[in-house]
């Protein structure tokens, strides 16, 4: 059994106990009986491992192994810049916290551009429409419009296009079990920024590949600002490769799934 996402994501982004309710109810009339029947439970990060514990799964029967990516080779070198070209790809959701980005990258007194890819999505029957217009509206007011985009809806072939013209990846989010974005940009040689969710914790090791940072705007500033050296941001970006090279290579995963399918 493969969980697809984390058996306990609910509580992450739902706040009260009333709107958690239905998803507990759930697991209350199923007994959790398709978990307990499965002879092995496969979850892609540290993030759902504990998850999978804290909902009852014993560590026996658990395994680890991510979603893989492709890393991308031969990428042509970036022309010097004076604007540090800064990216966050993701659904625009509210559980994103964006706006702890549009406020971190407020106080840089260097040249940068942010540019954030992304339609609107929402993630629960409970959460409000309007997030986006309310990122536009912050951005407005935090005179940055001529320093972000908001790119909107791209498909996986033009993703390509924005990971390589970044400089660095920033990823504030609250809650992810996985969160693929952060994997593709690492397997594009980006340093990322990123709160410690889902797959950050992973990969993302402090000054070796990049930054675990609070959900503090300045301390994401602050971040953003050590990495304005470019010649770190070579040494990171190719320490970041080498390690999703390694550990999420494609063939590797499927191997990882073959062998455990085999041990039964």
């Amino acid at each position: 059994m493969n969980t697809h996402g984390s058996l306990l994501g609910f509580k992450h982004y739902l706040p009260s106990f009333f709107q958690r309710l239905p998803y507990h109810a759930y697991d209350l009339l199923t007994l959790k009986t398709s978990a307990k029947r499965a002879q092995a439970i496969i979850v892609s990060s540290k993030f759902e491992y504990e998850d999978a514990l804290e909902f009852g799964i014993p560590k026996e029967k658990l395994h680890v192994i991510p979603m893989g990516v492709k890393v991308i080779e031969n990428i042509k070198e970036k022309a010097e810049n004076d604007t540090l070209q800064l990216l966050f790809v993701g659904r625009i959701a509210r559980v994103r916290r964006i706006e702890l980005l549009l406020k971190a990258v407020e106080s840089l007194t260097f040249p940068f551009h942010l540019s954030i890819v992304g339609g609107e999505e929402i993630t629960s029957s409970v959460s409000r429409s309007g997030y986006l217009q309310e990122l536009k509206l912050l951005t407005q007011e935090l005179n940055l419009n001529s320093k972000v985009t908001f790119v909107g809806r791209k498909s996986q072939e033009e993703l390509k296009a924005y990971y390589q013209n970044a400089d660095v990846f920033i990823y504030p989010s609250k809650y992810e079990n996985f969160g693929q974005p952060i994997l593709e940009a690492g397997a594009h040689g980006l340093p990322i920024i990123a709160t410690p969710v889902g797959v950050a914790r992973d990969i993302v090791k402090d000054g070796e590949t990049g930054f675990l940072t609070s959900d503090n705007p300045k301390a994401m500033g602050n971040c953003i600002q050590i990495l304005r050296d470019s010649d770190l941001r070579k040494q990171i970006g190719m320490r970041i490769k080498d390690l999703i090279r390694r550990e999420f290579d494609w063939d590797n995963i499927i191997g990882q799934y073959i062998s455990l399918y085999n041990s039964f």
